[in-house]
């Protein structure tokens, strides 16, 4: 029964060796991400085929009869399987995508967990396919970044490379699914803050065209997004686009809004079973009443970029007749609101799923609605292309959610075929961005991490400060001192059997009270007549500042060695002494935190 794990080790260790003697780590890094880009491609194609499948089954000819009765169901069935498969099968918690990818890049040293190689792949279809309002990308991105990460772990690549074949697995995971090969490497870039140099360029490259021929072999040259330009740009409407760049904003912010605080609201509830029933039966009674906020919406995405709007309009329980246009325009707002809020409690009741599809929805409508009402006001003599701004909408939405505008910007130009769209595709994007940015600070991906200080960013400083192990910085062997001892006790126990210089004083509970240094006893250590009569309490003093495991971040810590100009500093943990950090120790696991980081794969 050993035989064959044996063999299979000896085999692979033979491997390793032949691999370090002849593949230098450019080459292998190279090789590895066109092989995670083909494993990112596959797991979008499982992922997208997985979903449609459960859809066809939910929308066979019995249930087709009495569907919009089971709009009510479809949510809570979909979202108890989930629930019950992480319980049961995963047994562990499946993170959101990005921001779970995000945070084992900052402070996992790019090490994310197995199962989140395949968990996604179970319950993102499911929430999908059953009608939650959320997106397929995010799971696709996280299952692609496991899968990179596990891969770099297997073949013990360093932290360096992991990282990169994370951000190589998101830009062939993207790559795939919206067929957007250059738009997918600009969006590693900018989501997971790479640094585009030479060194990683041709990693992403060769993830994301692998990923692309992946999806081209499988789905055939079937794209994600249908639209073509039928109307250039004129210079006559850039000022419609400039405000369209100010209401995309406007709309950023709601969604970003509503979002934390649907979060907020779910996380009152301890109970997963209160936010599924909940959820579940929110979800139901919004997409009884409005069906196209059902799943994904990329055919309502898709009718928008075609100009048509007789499936949206006409699906609904309201009838609707055409001919009112400003009736229209009121529904399709009211989907721009409903389905940030149909999204935002899908994550909330315990959905696995993303937020860019439900981006491109809102930015699609968003834009659409925009020229609706120039057109058909009397405030304006002017006629827009509706699916123009429709698709600069998206982009607008896109720069302003995620806060990616350089994405935005490519991914819209690519899906277009062409650069008739990209100045105001610029226009709309920056301003988009510059005005969310204002107000929201971090995107949707980072905001958690952000509060945290565990974001990772562009900032190479504040970067290598927030992967320092703090635990391996804190120094605890130092001799306690209480504040009833005497200085006799604390020459012939601490100052002798000790090489430190200064002593934490601390009550019965290690309560935290304060420090004595050599530099308090040093005039009257060896004045044996004060040995009893001389207590600690007299001597001691309070520390210049003091560090909160919980809470400080090491940039925190950095800073109060600055402004309190100590070179120790003590540390609490849950209130109680824990240890002390030397100025001298931060500084030198920063620098080579710094070589790590920087040094070449």
């Amino acid at each position: 029964t050993f035989i064959l794990p044996i063999t299979s080790l000896f085999l692979f260790t033979k491997f390793l060796k032949w691999r370090y003697k002849h593949i230098s780590n450019k080459q292998f890094t190279n090789i590895a991400s066109a092989i995670i880009g083909l494993l990112a491609g596959l797991g979008a194609v499982t992922l997208k085929n997985l979903t449609h499948f459960i859809q066809q089954l939910l929308e066979g000819e019995f249930i087709k009869e009495i569907h919009s009765a089971f709009y009510f169901i479809f949510p809570i069935i979909g979202l108890l399987v989930v629930l019950l498969v992480i319980k049961y099968f995963v047994k562990k918690k499946v993170g959101h995508g990005i921001p779970s990818t995000l945070y084992a890049i900052s402070k996992q040293k790019g090490i994310m967990p197995r199962h989140q190689m395949w968990a996604s792949l179970l319950t993102a279809p499911l929430t999908v396919g059953f009608g939650g309002s959320v997106g397929l990308e995010g799971p696709t991105v996280a299952t692609g970044a496991a899968l990179g990460s596990n891969f770099a772990r297997f073949f013990h690549l360093n932290q360096t490379t992991r990282t990169l074949l994370i951000g190589a697995a998101a830009a062939g995971a993207m790559s795939s699914i919206f067929k957007a090969p250059i738009a997918a490497i600009i969006f590693a870039v900018e989501i997971f803050s790479l640094e585009l140099t030479l060194a990683s360029m041709i990693p992403l490259l060769l993830a994301s065209i692998t990923a692309i021929l992946t999806s081209y072999f499988f789905l055939g040259d079937d794209v994600l997004l249908h639209f073509n330009i039928q109307d250039k740009f004129a210079l006559k409407d850039v000022l419609f686009y400039i405000l369209l760049g100010v209401t995309s904003a406007a709309a950023s912010i709601y969604f970003s809004k509503v979002y934390f605080g649907i979060s907020d609201f779910f996380k009152r509830f301890a109970s997963p079973y209160k936010r599924l029933i909940i959820g579940g039966t929110l979800i139901g009674l919004i997409a009884f009443v409005m069906p196209p906020l059902f799943g994904e919406g990329y055919e309502t995405i898709n009718s928008i970029l075609k100009g048509n709007l007789t499936d949206i309009i006409s699906n609904n329980v309201f009838h609707v007749e055409l001919s009112s246009i400003w009736i229209i325009v009121a529904l399709l707002i009211g989907l721009i609101l409903f389905k940030v809020i149909a999204m935002s409690i899908t994550f909330g009741a315990g959905g696995v799923g993303g937020v860019f599809a439900p981006t491109l929805f809102t930015g699609s409508l968003t834009g659409y609605v925009f020229a609706m009402i120039v057109n058909y006001s009397n405030f304006f003599s002017h006629q827009l292309s509706l699916t123009n701004f429709a698709m600069v909408g998206m982009a607008g939405l896109m720069a302003g959610i995620l806060q990616a505008p350089l994405t935005a910007i490519f991914l819209i130009a690519e899906i277009t075929g062409g650069y008739e769209l990209f100045v105001p595709l610029m226009l709309v994007a920056s301003i988009s961005f510059i005005i969310t940015k204002k107000y929201i600070p971090h995107n949707i991906y980072a905001s958690e991490l952000a509060k945290r200080g565990e974001l990772i960013t562009h900032d190479k400083d504040k970067n290598v400060l927030m992967m320092l192990d703090l635990d391996k910085i804190i120094e605890t062997n130092f001799i306690l001192l209480y504040p009833e001892m005497c200085l006799g006790d604390v020459v012939n126990n601490a100052v002798v059997k000790s090489s430190r210089n200064h002593f934490p004083v601390v009550n019965q509970d290690k309560e935290f009270l304060g420090i004595l240094t050599l530099n308090d006893i040093r005039s009257i250590m060896f004045d044996k007549g004060l040995y009893e009569t001389v207590k600690v309490s007299s001597l001691m003093h309070s520390a210049s500042d003091i560090i909160y495991y919980e809470n400080d971040s090491a940039e925190k810590i950095l800073n109060k060695f600055k402004m309190s100009g100590a070179w120790n500093l003590v540390v609490l943990k849950k209130g109680k002494y824990f240890g002390f950090i030397s100025k001298s120790r931060l500084l030198t696991a920063y620098r080579r935190k710094l070589i790590d980081v920087t040094s070449a794969s």
